[in-house]
C-alpha cells in the first residue's frame, strides 16, 4: 500500500462509481449507502499518507512517486507518473475530505436520476486528485478535461431553474481557457525535444528547459506562453475579470455540486499558477509589468468581490462573489514571489475549501426547508434554529478572517509577505478584509436576528444528525488551523522553498553536449533574473 498510495487514493472514487452501475436504479436506498460508502472511504484510504508523509515532509523533491515518464504511451512520450510535494498533499487531503462530507450532504437533497448523480460526483473526485498527483503533462491534461464533464452534467441535471446556461457558460469558459494551455504544453514538448532529443511530457523534465525559452526566443515569446497557461489557470480561480461564470455556477449547482466546486474546483487554477506558472517561466514572473498587472487583477478581484457581495439579495450569490474576493488574496499571495506567501496562498486556499464549503452547506440546509435563497425571507432564524445559527455564526466568523480561526491565518501571512514585497500593495489589499467582514456580518443580522415575522419560518427544524455530521468536521479544522496552523507551515516549507529558488535560480538543461542553442540559452538565463531584478 505504501509504494502504491497513490493509485489507491487515485481510483478508489472511480471503483466506486462502477459499483453504482450495478446496482438497480430503483434501488434508491442502496445507492445512498454505496456512495456514501465509497465516499468515506476515499477519505478513510488517504489517512494513512497524512502519517507517511509527515515523516519525509522535509525530504526535497516529489514523494510518492510512482509510474515512470513515457511510460503509458511511450511513442509520445506520455507516462503514468504521479508524485506529491506538502502543497498537491494538502490539496489532496481537502478533496478526499470535502468529496465524502458532500456526498453525505446530498441524502436527502437529490431525489431524480439518484444513481447517476453519484456515480458523476465520484468520478468528479477522481479527475480532480489526478489534477494534483500527476507528473506528467499529458497526464495533467486529461484530468483537468475530465473533470468537465462530471460537473457540466452535476449542474446542468440536477441544478436550479437556468442550470442549462450556467452548465454550457462554465464548461465554455473552462474549455477556452483549456485550449491556450493545451498549445503551450505542446509548444513547451516540442522545445524540450529541441533541445534535449527527447521527447517527453514528463513535467520535471520541462522544469529544465522551460526557462530556456526567453533566451532563444526571445521575452515576448516567453510571455504569451505564460499568458497562454495564465488564462487556463485565471478562468478556474477565477480571477478578475474572468470570473463571470462563478455566480451563475454556484446559483443554479446543487449543495454539493458548490461544495465541492468552492472547496476544490477553484484550487485547480491556483495550483496551477505554483506548479507550473513559476516554476516553468521564472524569469517572466520577474517582469515589472507583469507582475503588477497580475497582483492588480488580484486586487481588483479582492475589492470588486467584496463590494458585489455587499449588494446581493441571494444568499448562495453572496456566498459566490466572496469566492472571488478570498481566492484574490490567494493569487496575491503567489505573486509575492517568496516563502511565506506561497505558505500563506496555499494554507489561505485550504481555508477556504473549509469555510465557504461550510457556508454552502448552510444555505443549501435552509434551502431544503424553505426552498428560497433570499436574504428577505428570513429573519429571527436564531431564536428557531439555534445550533444552525450558532454554527453558521462560526463558520461566517471564520470567513471573514477573525482571530483564532483559521481565515485569519492565512490571510495574515499573505498581508505580511505582500508587505515584505511591496507595502503598497498590502495597503490596497486589506480593505478587503474589512469588506468581508461588512459584507458576512450584514447578511447574519439579516437571517439570523430579530423576529420571526414570516410564519414560514416559526417551525423550522434545527439540524439533523446527517447535517451535524456534515458540519462539525468543518468547524473542528476551522479551529484547529486557527490555533495551532504550526503542522501545516511545516508541510508547506520545504515545497515553498523550492519554488522560490526555482524562480529566483532555475535549473535549466545541461547536458555534457547541449545543443548550441541550448549553449546560448544557459548563458543567457543564468543573468536574466539578475538583469531583470
Amino acid at each position: 500500500m505504501y509504494n502504491h498510495i497513490l493509485s489507491i487514493i487515485l481510483f478508489t472514487p472511480l471503483v466506486g462509481a462502477f459499483v453504482l452501475l450495478c446496482i438497480p436504479g430503483s434501488n434508491k436506498t442502496a445507492i445512498r449507502w454505496t456512495a456514501n460508502f465509497f465516499g468515506f472511504l476515499g477519505f478513510a484510504v488517504s489517512l494513512p499518507l497524512v502519517s507517511w508523509f509527515w515523516a519525509v515532509k522535509s525530504l526535497p523533491g516529489f514523494k510518492f512517486m510512482e509510474g515512470a515518464p513515457n511510460s503509458w504511451i511511450p511513442t509520445i512520450g506520455a507516462g503514468y507518473y504521479l508524485g506529491i510535494d506538502g502543497i498537491s498533499f494538502l490539496l489532496i487531503m481537502l478533496t478526499t475530505f470535502l468529496g465524502a462530507i458532500s456526498i453525505l450532504s446530498s441524502w436527502s437533497a437529490i431525489d431524480n436520476r439518484v444513481k447517476e448523480y453519484y456515480a458523476w460526483f465520484l468520478v468528479l473526485q477522481t479527475g480532480m486528485l489526478g489534477v494534483f498527483m500527476s507528473l506528467d503533462f499529458f497526464l495533467f491534461f486529461v484530468f483537468w478535461e475530465a473533470m468537465l464533464v462530471p460537473m457540466y452534467l452535476l449542474i446542468g441535471i440536477w441544478g436550479g431553474p437556468r442550470r442549462v446556461y450556467a452548465s454550457i457558460k462554465f464548461f465554455l469558459y473552462t474549455l477556452f481557457g483549456s485550449v491556450f494551455m493545451l498549445l503551450a504544453i505542446i509548444f513547451l514538448y516540442f522545445f524540450h525535444h529541441a533541445q534535449t532529443g527527447v521527447f517527453t511530457f514528463s513535467i520535471l523534465e520541462l522544469y529544465k528547459t522551460a526557462p530556456l525559452l526567453p533566451a532563444v526566443y526571445g521575452p515576448t515569446a516567453a510571455v504569451l506562453l505564460f499568458l497562454a497557461f495564465f488564462v487556463g489557470f485565471a478562468i478556474k480561480v477565477p480571477m478578475f475579470p474572468f470570473h463571470t461564470w462563478l455566480p451563475d455556477a454556484h446559483v443554479e449547482a446543487p449543495t454539493a455540486g458548490s461544495v465541492i466546486l468552492a472547496g476544490v474546483l477553484l484550487k485547480m487554477g491556483t495550483y496551477g499558477l505554483i506548479r507550473f506558472s513559476l516554476p516553468l517561466f521564472p524569469a517572466v514572473v520577474h517582469y515589472p509589468r507583469l507582475r503588477l498587472a497580475m497582483v492588480t487583477l488580484s486586487i481588483i478581484g479582492i475589492l470588486y468581490g467584496a463590494l458585489v457581495s455587499l449588494v446581493q439579495k441571494d444568499m448562495k450569490k453572496l456566498v459566490a462573489y466572496s469566492s472571488v474576493s478570498h481566492l484574490g488574496f490567494c493569487t496575491l499571495g503567489i505573486f509575492t514571489l517568496n516563502t511565506l506567501g506561497l505558505q500563506g496562498s496555499v494554507l489561505q486556499q485550504i481555508n477556504h475549501g473549509i469555510s465557504t464549503g461550510a457556508l454552502f452547506l448552510i444555505v443549501g440546509i435552509l434551502y431544503e426547508r424553505r426552498h428560497t435563497r433570499e436574504i428577505a425571507e428570513y429573519g429571527g432564524i436564531g431564536t428557531v434554529m439555534p445550533v444552525y445559527a450558532t454554527i453558521a455564526l462560526i463558520m461566517f466568523l471564520s470567513s471573514m478572517g477573525l482571530p483564532l480561526l483559521n481565515g485569519f491565518v492565512g490571510e495574515f501571512a499573505i498581508l505580511q509577505a505582500t508587505f515584505l514585497a511591496r507595502p503598497v500593495w498590502a495597503a490596497w489589499a486589506v480593505p478587503g478584509v474589512i469588506l468581508a467582514a461588512a459584507y458576512l456580518l450584514w447578511l447574519y443580522q439579516r437571517v439570523f436576528f430579530g423576529k420571526v415575522e414570516n410564519p414560514k419560518n416559526a417551525a423550522l427544524p434545527d439540524l439533523t444528525p446527517r447535517e451535524l455530521a456534515t458540519l462539525l468536521p468543518l468547524v473542528a479544522l476551522a479551529f484547529w488551523i486557527g490555533l495551532y496552523p504550526r503542522p501545516f507551515f511545516a508541510i508547506l516549507d520545504q515545497p515553498s522553498k523550492e519554488i522560490v529558488e526555482m524562480v529566483e535560480h532555475p535549473k535549466t538543461y545541461n547536458a555534457a553536449q547541449p545543443l548550441k542553442a541550448a549553449q546560448v540559452a544557459q548563458s543567457a538565463v543564468e543573468s536574466t533574473p539578475e538583469a531583470v531584478r
